[in-house]
């Protein structure tokens, strides 16, 4: 008990230094020398309150330890860093691709391990993320991005920038995500007639497993061409995720499904178990090797190679090593031979993750993988008879669905209704069928398996369609503060206490049924909302682009949906996931300014994930957006003069979207929006330039000035004039900005005439989503970025 507790100490401390926003002086780990004087002390006592004084002292000194080692491998790696002088400027290097490319529209993204900088006094981190472009290819040549490879060599010219992600409420934290995989740069690779390959593969086994990892992904792609559910496939051979369609990944969210389509922690440990299984049985057919080597050492040596070939055949991904660390504690002790208890097991598992990656803490997964293991041995460890394997299982899927609901609604705000069922389907098919059948495809006398295996995931996924399209599919709330999350943990421990015979839900341990009582305050936790009269503005930080959340009392308005990248875009990776965490399940106005796709991008993705009243807009009747919103939903043009009331807070439109321009761009036909409260108000001209400016100072004169402007046109030269900046003589101005950004927005220019009249300027590539409450006859403002800072985020200096 005394080393689970202290191991758990240990977990303890390297995940309190993950939410410092600081690093500390390595010098304070001397401090630790005075606990151990301290138990070395309290050891020569025999007192019953000494001795549990001393095993306090002993988890405090393993929770210190656990920080200060998590401490020094942060401190080692963000050592390895891209200086700020080097950012934005062509660095000629040479390196190896380290993975598998991911392609998009002829363009490719790729790791590299950077080998030799040839730029004089340039400093380059040793692994990269890199971007390549058609039209940044040497000759224009849109072939050059689709030949790289993994395990080449190259020579390139490239710019670089440290790593840098949208900061947030309920966000994915990219900074986070590349440190713990060692991404210290990002960036792409310019046109020069100096790139160059230099080798087509590097003799090294890493890069030989990349380049086997790859062919594998090419014989998938000529053995099932345009098939629908490939990129799965590839997915559960090779790791590739980014294989799986954005729609397909939306029905395994749905249905809770996700996990069996990664290679998980599910899926290593069954190819490791059947290796097991198959070993042990043959083994013990010859009496020769049972006398040299047991069968079950044998065999459990051999599921564990099987599952490190697995592990490395996936590329090694964070999910797969944790696995295998865990894997490795139970090797070992079958391997000495001594009866050690799962739990004891799972302690030593645990305190192998957190050493080798101290920012596993971090990840979902952690939690849920070391919870879902957790349960098991709660409802299994220490039971008194036997159940039939069926109901045991039952009992198990039971167990996991129930326990794992606080992790979800605290990590995602969401929990599939019909996971159970899902699961209970696609479990045994994935693991018994199409994982067995894909890795053996991955052989290339058995890839003739491919067409079955595709088969299998097709059946699966017309049923998982179909449940996912149910109405109550997935319970949406916003996420629940974390005393309720411990209330309903104990609640939840108490139902799965034992019951007669190891089921019964009203029987065997008394009163197991109250249990449920204690997940009342998680399920029923309400969001907190503006009083009447007030109003919340949240600038989101979506990059180069602009989305705008304003809720009153009873109503919420989204004013632009940000921009498309890749595959994806801001709806669906930062607007909707904000939306949820906020407990905010419908929309009662949309205004997307004007077509651009840095306002447009994430539309239909938030249209798709809930309900939206009446959309305001300068687009077209043909546009995509506009025909979405069908012919019962509410569809209206930008209008000067429109106005509505919600709450006690007035909105206005100050600008029409159909007025004559001579200028072919869209952004002269910009919504601009007024809010206006007893509190304060608010300036959202979107992308207007210094006609537009001019044209509200001729007809809206009065109306212009605002407590917050958000800047036009995200600061360009081409806006913000002295006339319209000094009208409007904001107390706060936002800037929506993308971090290094092509047009160099805002300009210094810009920045002047807002220093002039005094302005707070914030900006959301350094401060992240900006978070604004007109409340109290005042209003008050804060930084996402610096409020919730960590160590890992880079200080961001203003122009």
């Amino acid at each position: 008990m005394r080393l689970r507790i202290n191991i758990i100490a240990f977990v303890i401390g390297t995940g309190v230094l993950q939410w410092q926003a600081d690093l500390p002086d390595m010098m304070w780990a001397w401090s630790l020398v005075g606990l151990v004087i301290g138990v070395k002390l309290l050891m020569r006592f025999q007192s019953l309150i000494l001795s549990m004084l001393n095993d306090l002292l002993i988890a405090v000194l393993c929770a210190g330890l656990g920080f200060f080692w998590a401490a020094t491998v942060a401190h080692w790696r963000l050592s390895d860093s891209l200086p700020p002088q080097w950012e934005q400027r062509d660095i000629q290097i040479i390196g190896v691709v380290a993975n598998l490319p991911h392609r998009h529209d002829l363009s490719a993204r790729f790791l590299l391990d950077v080998e030799h900088v040839i730029t004089e006094s340039a400093i380059v981190p040793r692994r990269i993320v890199l971007s390549w472009y058609p039209h940044n290819s040497s000759n224009h040549d849109e072939t050059i991005p689709s030949m790289v490879k993994a395990g080449q060599r190259w020579q390139f010219t490239v710019r670089l920038k440290q790593p840098h992600g949208n900061a947030n409420p309920h966000g994915f934290d990219y900074e986070a995500w590349a440190l713990e995989r060692d991404i210290r740069a990002t960036g792409y690779i310019r046109s020069s007639v100096e790139n160059e390959l230099l080798d087509t593969l590097v003799n090294h086994p890493r890069y030989w497993i990349e380049h086997l990892r790859e062919a594998i992904q090419r014989r998938f792609d000529e053995k099932l061409p345009n098939h629908t559910y490939a990129g799965v496939l590839k997915a559960l051979a090779v790791g590739d995720q980014n294989a799986i369609p954005r729609d397909q990944w939306e029905v395994f969210m749905r249905t809770g499904t996700i996990h069996l389509m990664a290679i998980s922690g599910l899926h290593i440990t069954l190819v490791s178990s059947l290796i097991f299984i198959a070993v042990y049985a043959v083994w013990r057919c010859y009496p020769g090797l049972v006398m040299r080597v047991p069968a079950r050492r044998a065999a459990v040596v051999a599921g564990f190679i099987a599952a490190f070939g697995y592990a490395v055949l996936s590329g090694l991904a964070i999910p797969a090593q944790r696995t295998l660390y865990m894997l490795t504690v139970v090797v070992i002790a079958v391997w000495r031979g001594k009866s050690t208890s799962p739990v004891t097991v799972l302690s030593w598992a645990l305190l192998w993750v957190v050493l080798v990656d101290p920012w596993a803490t971090l990840a979902p997964g952690f939690w849920l993988s070391f919870g879902a293991i957790a349960i098991i041995m709660w409802v299994t460890v220490g039971r008194i008879g036997s159940l039939h394997w069926l109901v045991n299982w039952v009992r198990i899927q039971w167990a996991i669905s129930l326990g794992l609901i606080p992790l979800l609604l605290i990590m995602f705000q969401q929990l599939s209704l019909i996971s159970p069922v899902a699961n209970a389907i696609a479990i045994p098919l994935v693991s018994f069928l199409v994982v067995p059948l894909t890795l053996l495809a991955t052989v290339p006398v058995f890839d003739f398996m491919l067409p079955f295996a595709h088969a299998a995931m097709s059946l699966l996924m017309l049923l998982m369609h179909w449940l996912s399209s149910l109405p109550q599919a997935v319970w949406e709330q916003p996420a629940p503060p974390a005393w309720t999350i411990l209330i309903a943990l104990v609640g939840i421990g108490w139902m799965l206490l034992p019951g007669s015979f190891g089921w019964g839900f009203f029987s065997g341990f008394p009163a197991r049924w109250i249990g449920i009582t204690a997940l009342i305050p998680m399920l029923l936790v309400q969001s907190p909302r503006p009083q009447t009269g007030e109003f919340w503005l949240t600038v989101l930080d979506v990059g180069q682009g602009l989305a705008v959340v304003v809720r009153t009392r009873h109503h919420t308005l989204l004013f632009d949906t940000g921009p498309r990248f890749g595959t994806t875009d801001s709806g669906k990776q930062i607007i909707v996931p904000f939306l949820r965490g906020e407990g905010i399940r419908k929309l009662d106005a949309l205004i997307v300014s004007h077509a651009d796709m840095d306002h447009s991008g994430g539309a239909l993705s938030v249209m798709s994930a809930m309900p939206v009243r009446t959309l305001i807009s300068s687009l077209n009747q043909d546009h995509p957006i506009t025909l979405a919103t069908g012919k019962d939903g509410g569809n209206y043009p930008c209008r000067l003069g429109h106005t509505w009331l919600w709450d006690e807070v007035q909105f206005e439109l100050l600008h029409s979207s159909d007025v004559k321009r001579t200028r072919k761009t869209t952004n002269a036909s910009s919504c601009v929006l007024k809010i206006t409260s007893a509190h304060g108000s608010a300036l959202l001209p979107s992308d207007i330039g210094s006609a537009d400016e001019s044209m509200l100072l001729a007809e809206v004169n009065d109306k212009l000035p605002a407590t917050v402007l958000i800047a036009p046109h995200h600061g360009s030269h081409t806006s913000s004039t002295k006339a319209f900046v000094e009208k409007v003589n904001p107390a706060l101005t936002v800037f929506p900005v993308g971090y290094h950004n092509r047009y160099r927005h805002p300009r210094d220019a810009v920045l002047s005439r807002y220093h002039d009249i005094g302005s707070q300027i914030l900006r959301t590539d350094a401060d992240g989503a900006i978070l604004l409450r007109f409340e109290n006859k005042a209003w008050f403002v804060e930084s996402w970025r610096k409020s919730h800072r960590r160590y890992w985020h880079p200080e961001i200096r203003h122009r």
